[in-house]
């Protein structure tokens, strides 16, 4: 029994390490694009679903229609907002009419989740019809070179989908405890490396920014092809290279940036919606139990009689994921990193949320109940 718990114990310090030591060499194989190139002659255009994003949607469409790549045209669905949202795009629509146009929404079919309905039809758009079509969330921010910048990337070699990471924004103590973290443990997975190696299974597309050439978007049925896919960006991804295409990951932070949360609670909603979506879902009590183990090491290693590797994890931790995260942001570091263990207790709730969610058979997000079988 003692070997037992001693196995467990150096086993879940071991995994942890090993999870920031991968985090950290993903990172310095990410892709960074280049400060100085010139123009692109390829029309892109933009396509962005808003529900209820009244916060932040005004500066990031804003930030969009700053941009210097002159051939860009924008088509945002508003998707039943209720909070003002509808106001705002209106104004701007008045602004940029010849660059900007706002399609209305209020009605969901069944057999589609509502992001992936309004970028339906957000396609539909005859300005849709660009070489290149780039999705973004209603509440991403670009400098004004960013879109330059990643075409000329794209194209400097075979390219058909291009995802970039970008930097998180943050306010709440929550969200300046959870976001940094999330964000290494995403890198974790996504060895940027593999995503152009066409023997690879690795793949990446990001909410953010996601990039992609309409034939290729076209060829697998853009999202009418998984309109109950609730990580929509990632499995465009996934689809498109499984079609023989390149796929590409770059680093777009800090020109590239957001505020994806407010507050712990929008995280936890966030996890319902996403954590029980892949196919192996059935596995998540696992899952949730690996999280807790791992991820809550220094609460419990105190209890086993190693306290001093507790305090040394519990240190050592958020400074070396701190450093991957500066190299995107240039921020300092943050004193609530320190309180990182804790969050173990929100990615459990999210976890068991989701799961719960999914034998019901439904997906939960933004005040809508979506059936996930016929």
């Amino acid at each position: 029994m003692g070997m037992g718990i001693e196995g467990l114990a150096w086993g879940s310090a071991a995994l942890l390490l090993a999870g920031v030591g991968i985090s950290r060499f993903h990172d310095h194989k990410l892709p960074r694009l280049s400060a100085e190139v010139p123009d692109s002659e390829s029309e892109v255009c933009l396509l962005i679903p808003a529900r209820d994003e009244v916060r932040e949607v005004g500066a990031a469409l804003s930030s969009w229609l700053a941009q210097d790549h002159t051939k860009l045209r924008i088509v945002v669905v508003d998707d039943g907002s209720t909070d003002g949202t509808t106001e705002v795009l209106a104004e701007l629509q008045r602004e940029h009419r010849d660059r900007l146009t706002v399609l209305r929404n209020d009605h969901l079919p069944a057999g589609w989740l509502g992001k992936n309905h309004a970028l339906h039809l957000a396609q539909s758009h005859p300005w849709a019809q660009a070489p290149w079509l780039l999705f973004a969330d209603a509440d991403v921010v670009a400098e004004p070179s960013l879109l330059r910048r990643a075409l000329a990337f794209a194209e400097a070699q075979p390219t058909d989908i291009l995802a970039l990471l970008p930097a998180q924004d943050t306010g709440s103590r929550g969200e300046r405890l959870a976001m940094p973290m999330l964000a290494a443990g995403f890198l974790m997975f996504v060895p940027p490396h593999r995503v152009a190696d066409p023997k690879s299974f690795a793949f990446c597309g990001v909410g953010a920014f996601t990039l992609v050439r309409r034939a290729a978007y076209d060829a697998v049925g853009g999202h009418a092809g998984a309109p109950l896919e609730p990580i929509d960006d990632m499995m465009l991804a996934r689809r498109v290279k499984g079609a023989g295409f390149m796929n590409r990951v770059a680093l777009g932070a800090p020109d590239l940036h957001l505020r994806m949360y407010h507050g712990i609670g929008s995280i936890v909603r966030a996890m319902r919606k996403n954590a029980a979506a892949l196919p192996l879902w059935p596995l998540a009590p696992l899952g949730m139990a690996l999280t807790a183990l791992v991820l809550g090491t220094p609460l419990w290693l105190p209890f086993v009689g190693h306290p001093g590797l507790a305090l040394t994890l519990w240190l050592l931790y958020p400074a070396l994921i701190g450093d991957v995260v500066q190299r995107h942001d240039g921020r300092p570091m943050d004193l609530i990193w320190s309180l990182w263990p804790l969050l173990v207790f929100p990615l459990a709730a999210g976890q068991a949320w989701a799961f719960f969610d999914r034998v019901r058979g439904i997906n939960h997000w933004r005040g809508r109940d979506v059936k996930l079988t016929p």
